[in-house]
């Protein structure tokens, strides 16, 4: 979900989707590269930036090519806000997915000329907390110059550059050294419960805060060797004290130049998202609950948004999703990922269990929403 740095989401509750956290569209998505959209096109190969590998021998400072990135979430009526990337000339942006997971609107201000534009999303890595998005209209802009993450050593001089608290504005730059190589960081999602083990992370000292995720790590020469990744309300991780985390740009690059490619695989999607339209929670049960849930594991649904599939299918509150296309849901988490393998207009066999223990099978068609 978005960086909430003043607070303003919900932030604890276990739903599945970041459309809410308090109440959440169950969503999945088709390709805006493919040509069936016509509403975003992607730049060339070519024009993702090739690392760099100059590294003198003090902070850098702030350098071009960073993105002041405010999401609102039509659903939730919430605002937010996070950093970016660019990539090229053009407005492709990078960021994590948490900045722009659950957004109805994006927009981006280039913080190098003060320039606004409304964005679209190409892309998400969920899995890995990356993705693209490109400002809509932009042309002739300073991107940011990658180094290579590869060539990162303990001790080295960093500097991180974001949109700390939201506020907007010239970023805010913070200095410090990598403390540590090759970490393992466990991610929470708040909005459905599931957990991701972010992997080979550089830590940093540097006092990396929420608003700052989806901004440059940069190395002594001004160069991005990392995407910093903060917790925010509803993205918890597991960082100790004093610690901030980047993932590495030689890594970033990687599922930027697939989502540019417009290939999709079990962890990028690609383009538009579509959506269920349920709010759902484990079936675990919990102390003073009564009655139990009709089935031991799947997603149960805690709610229906007005107006969307789930409510034209008939799906009632109380009853558990147990498959999606034949395949087994046994979580919230679960059902999220099957989905983000599906398109707005595809047509899905969903298996439920009703309050009475009948299981049914309904066909659903799923309609568009915001990004997972």
């Amino acid at each position: 979900m978005n960086e909430d740095p003043e607070g303003r989401g919900c932030g604890g509750c276990l739903l599945v989707l970041a459309v809410l956290t308090a109440l959440v569209a169950v969503l999945a998505g088709r390709s805006l590269l493919d040509g069936r959209s016509g509403e975003v096109r992607s730049a060339p190969e070519s024009a993702l930036p090739a690392p760099a590998r100059t590294v003198p021998a003090e902070p850098s400072g702030r350098r071009p090519g960073v993105v002041n990135i405010d999401t609102e979430q039509g659903l939730r009526s919430t605002r937010a806000a996070g950093t970016g990337i660019l990539l090229d000339a053009s407005g492709l942006v990078l960021t994590n997915n948490h900045v722009i997971q659950g957004a109805t609107t994006i927009r981006g201000t280039v913080t190098d000329n003060g320039r606004r534009f409304p964005a679209d999303v190409l892309g998400y890595d969920k899995s890995g907390d990356i993705a693209v998005i490109r400002l809509r209209g932009a042309a002739r802009l300073k991107p940011a110059v990658f180094g290579d993450s590869g060539l990162v050593q303990l001790g080295d001089p960093v500097t991180a550059v974001g949109n700390e608290g939201g506020k907007g504005g010239q970023p805010k730059v913070v200095t410090g050294r990598i403390t540590a190589l090759d970490q393992q960081v466990t991610a929470t999602d708040q909005s459905d419960g599931s957990s991701e083990r972010l992997t080979s992370m550089i830590e940093t000292d540097a006092p990396i805060r929420p608003g700052d995720s989806g901004g440059p790590l940069l190395n002594t020469s001004g160069q991005v060797i990392g995407v910093n990744t903060a917790a925010s309300a509803g993205f918890t991780m597991d960082q100790g004290a004093h610690r901030g985390y980047a993932i590495p740009s030689n890594r970033a690059l990687a599922v930027a130049r697939q989502i540019q490619q417009g290939r999709a695989s079990d962890t990028v999607h690609i383009g538009r998202t579509a959506m269920l339209g349920v709010q759902v929670r484990s079936v675990a049960r919990t102390p003073g609950q009564g009655t139990p849930p009709p089935a031991a594991s799947g997603a149960l649904i805690a709610g229906v948004l007005p107006g969307t599939p789930a409510e034209a299918a008939g799906l009632p509150e109380g009853a558990v999703i147990v498959a999606l296309d034949d395949r087994p849901v046994d979580s919230p988490g679960t059902l999220t990922g099957l989905l983000l393998r599906h398109h707005p207009g595809d047509t899905v066999r969903l298996g439920w269990v009703d309050t009475g223990g009948r299981r049914f099978t309904t066909p659903v068609r799923l309609a568009e929403g915001p990004p997972q």
